[in-house]
């Protein structure tokens, strides 16, 4: 159950959130959507990974494990990474469109969802300060809630970019942790790096152009951490 109502420091003024990480709050996963605004940070630690949503348009995800449930870089009350993907730092808030009594276009305000987890509790963050104004937490979430909505108003155009320069390719992950401990990864898509690299002329001037080729890059590179995810598990569940 959700309880989503629009934030202000009236009817919120002792509004606190919980910081940290942990299953209660919906962070033991194994893979969770990150957007083309975080890929940069993302492609540092995590393997960058590409399905198809509900409505059969491209996401992209980040892997953080091989079984379900499973989140490597969960700790115990910490998220043991360098970056920690968006939607796992905003905690209860989220972007709502706010229409205004002009008429005017809607603009996006944050919203909080009072039935989250994350409200109240142990080593909570003050949402607002004692004389009304932001917190040091509140801005910072407002800066992660605006990385989301960016990422999500590029996201569709970036894809379609891709597909258009056919470089969308299906990949099976075959990942063996010893002789009777193998995971096969299947469902996801990646750039092809051969095709990435052949690009020219019109075509790489005009993901260079709209900010796309550098993405393309980071999502190539960023496979390589899937060895790290792998020396992760192994350090986690010795192999006899």
């Amino acid at each position: 159950m959700t309880n989503i109502v629009l934030l202000n420091n009236v009817d919120h003024a002792d509004l606190t959130v919980a910081i940290g990480h942990g299953p209660e709050f919906g962070d033991a996963v194994n893979q969770t959507l990150v957007f083309p605004t975080e890929w940069e940070e993302a492609q540092r630690e995590y393997p960058i990974l590409f399905r198809r949503g509900g409505d059969g348009r491209f996401q992209s995800v980040v892997l953080l494990g091989f079984e379900r449930d499973e989140n490597l870089f969960l700790g115990d009350g910490v998220w043991d990474g360098r970056y920690v993907p968006a939607l796992h730092q905003r905690g209860p808030f989220s972007i709502g469109l706010q229409a205004s009594e002009d008429g005017a276009e809607a603009e996006p305000m944050i919203h909080v969802d009072l039935d989250h987890p994350r409200i109240g509790g142990a080593q909570a963050q003050a949402v607002f300060l004692p004389h009304g104004g932001n917190s040091p937490y509140l801005d910072a979430m407002s800066g992660v809630l605006r990385r989301i909505h960016a990422g999500v108003l590029i996201a569709n155009p970036m894809f379609e970019a891709f597909e258009a320069h056919d470089l969308i390719q299906p990949i099976a992950l075959e990942v063996t942790l010893s002789e009777t401990k193998r995971y096969t990864l299947d469902g996801f898509l990646t750039i092809d790096a051969e095709r990435l690299g052949a690009l020219e002329g019109p075509a790489l001037h005009s993901l260079h152009q709209r900010g796309f080729l550098q993405a393309a890059f980071w999502a190539v590179s960023s496979l390589a951490n899937v060895a790290r995810l792998i020396d992760r598990k192994s350090r986690r569940s010795p192999l006899p």
